[in-house]
């Protein structure tokens, strides 16, 4: 997929550690990408996450904000 070359390798953060880095950085000041299907994000969560599906990524990366911290899930 073309949209691995725009990723740097980056640490996994388990559930506390996540909840803590999302704490600490409130607002707009990082992305949180939801890759699942648009049933699975109706279903649960995480409040403010954006919705990309994972295989519509590469068509909408210019969504995502190249100066900010991005937590995927």
């Amino acid at each position: 997929m073309k949209w691995m070359q725009f990723f740097t390798p980056a640490k996994s953060l388990d559930y506390d550690e996540a909840e803590s880095y999302i704490a600490q950085h409130p607002g707009d000041q990082i992305t949180i990408l939801d890759v699942r299907q648009p049933s699975e994000y109706r279903q649960s969560h995480i409040p403010g996450a954006t919705l990309i599906p994972l295989p519509t990524l590469d068509e909408r990366l210019s969504e995502l904000d190249p100066e900010k911290p991005t937590l995927v899930y």
